[in-house]
C-alpha cells in the first residue's frame, strides 16, 4: 500500500489479506497515454503525459505494479476523433496494450472508448468530462470505461451558482462552439442551472472551431450588456475570443470551466474572471503541496489540473491493479467500482455510470494569476 493514498478500512484488511496472484510473476506491463501533444490544445497533452508518466516513475522506483515494471507507450491523439481512434487501434493491436490513460478531450475520448470497448481495454480518461464518456447512447454504462475527473453538469452547475449566489449577477450571455461535444454539453448545463435559479441568459450563440472572427456574435453581447460572458471551451479559443470582445468594449466578467487551466491561457484578456477547475496548488492539503513539490523538482514548474488528474488516474489504475491482484481489464474494472481513493484532487469514490463523486474549485484570475477562491462539494 503507498502511504499517499488513504483507504478505507475494508479496503485496507481486503489489500493486507490478498494473495498474490494474476500477474505478479515479473515481467512488464504495457500501459499508452493518448494526449494531444500538437496542435491548439498541446499544453494540455504535455501536462497530461507528464503528470502520468511522473506516477509510473514512482511506481516503477518502489518495484512496479504486482510485480512488473510498467511500460509506457505514448502516441499524440490532437484532441481529434480521427487521430485518437488511430491512436487506440495503433497502441491496442500493434504494442498489445491492454490499458489506456487518455483521451484528455471529450470528443476524442468518446470514440475512442467505443475502441476500447469493443476491444476488450479498460480506458481511464483523466480529464474528459461530457458524460457521454462512459455512457453509451442508451443510457448505458460502459463497463470498461473510468474517468478521474467529475462531470460536465456538475461543473456548469457549480458556475452558475457560483454566478447567481456569490457574483450576484442577474443575466449572462454564452458562446459554444455547437461542433465540440464538450464545449457544447459545458453550455448547456450552466444555461439550465443559471436559469433554473432565476438568471437569464439574454445572448445564446454559437461558432465553429474554425472560426477566427467572432465580431458578429460579440456585437449581440455588447448590446445585451450580460453582467457574465460565459466562454466553456479550451484556452486556444478562449483567448481570441476574450481579446475581441474586449476590443469591442464588452465589460461583462468572463467566466468559464476547466478548458481555461493552461500556462498558455492570455490572463490579460481574461483578467477578473474565473473558472472551475478540478485541483488548486494553494490548496494546503498535504496530499496536494506533497505532489505540487514534487512535480516542480521533477519539471520545473507548478502542475495545472491536467497534471494532476493524469497522476491521479494513473494512481487509480495501478491501485486497482493491485487490490484485483490481476492486470486483466475486467478484474481491475470491478475492483475501481468497489474502491475509495484520497488523491491529489480529492477523495473519490465512483458512482454507477463510472463518474467520480468529488469537488469542485472555483479559481479566480487576479493580476495574471489564477487564485483558489472556493471548494464546492457535490
Amino acid at each position: 500500500m503507498r502511504a499517499r493514498f488513504l483507504w478505507i478500512p475494508m479496503l485496507i484488511v481486503a489489500l493486507v489479506a490478498l494473495p498474490a496472484c494474476g500477474g505478479g510473476d515479473g515481467g512488464t506491463l504495457k500501459i499508452a497515454i493518448l494526449a494531444p501533444l500538437s496542435g491548439d490544445v498541446a499544453t494540455f497533452g504535455e501536462s497530461t503525459r507528464d503528470g502520468a508518466m511522473m506516477a509510473i516513475d514512482e511506481w516503477n522506483a518502489d518495484g512496479g505494479v504486482l510485480g512488473k515494471q510498467i511500460e509506457t507507450v505514448v502516441e499524440d491523439s490532437q484532441c481529434n476523433a480521427e487521430a485518437a481512434v488511430s491512436a487506440a487501434n495503433k497502441v491496442i493491436d500493434q504494442d498489445g496494450v491492454k490499458f489506456i490513460i487518455g483521451e484528455v478531450c471529450s470528443s476524442a475520448s468518446i470514440p475512442v472508448s467505443e475502441v476500447a470497448m469493443a476491444k476488450g481495454v479498460l480506458q481511464m480518461s483523466p480529464t474528459s468530462t461530457n458524460p457521454s464518456v462512459t455512457v453509451d447512447e442508451f443510457g448505458k454504462t460502459k463497463g470498461l470505461i473510468f474517468r478521474a475527473c467529475f462531470i460536465d453538469p456538475f461543473q456548469g452547475t457549480v458556475a452558475a451558482k457560483f454566478a447567481l449566489d456569490n457574483l450576484g449577477v442577474k443575466t449572462a450571455a454564452v458562446l459554444l462552439d455547437q461542433g465540440n461535444d464538450y464545449v457544447r454539453g459545458l453550455a448547456e448545463y450552466f444555461r439550465d442551472a443559471f436559469e433554473a435559479g432565476g438568471g437569464q441568459v439574454v445572448v445564446w450563440e454559437t461558432y465553429t472551431g474554425e472560426d477566427q472572427d467572432f465580431s458578429a456574435i460579440l456585437t449581440k453581447v455588447k448590446d445585451a450588456a450580460p453582467d457574465i460572458l460565459y466562454l466553456p471551451d479550451y484556452y486556444s479559443t478562449v483567448n481570441l475570443i476574450a481579446a475581441q470582445a474586449r476590443e469591442k468594449g464588452v465589460t461583462a466578467v468572463m467566466m468559464g470551466g476547466d478548458g481555461w487551466d493552461s500556462p498558455d491561457l492570455d490572463t490579460s484578456v481574461v483578467e477578473g474572471g474565473y473558472h472551475t477547475n478540478h485541483y488548486s496548488a494553494d490548496d494546503p492539503r498535504p496530499e496536494v503541496q506533497d505532489f505540487v513539490s514534487k512535480y516542480q523538482e521533477k519539471y520545473g514548474a507548478v502542475p495545472d489540473a491536467l497534471a494532476t488528474l493524469a497522476y491521479d488516474a494513473t494512481n487509480i489504475l495501478l491501485l486497482a491493479m493491485e487490490e484485483a491482484g490481476s492486470t486483466d481489464p475486467a478484474a481491475v474494472a470491478k475492483a475501481l467500482e468497489d474502491m475509495s481513493f484520497d488523491v491529489v484532487s480529492g477523495n473519490i469514490t465512483y458512482d454507477e455510470l463510472h463518474n467520480p463523486i468529488k469537488s469542485a474549485v472555483i479559481l479566480h484570475i487576479q493580476d495574471g494569476k489564477a487564485v483558489y477562491m472556493d471548494t464546492i462539494a457535490p
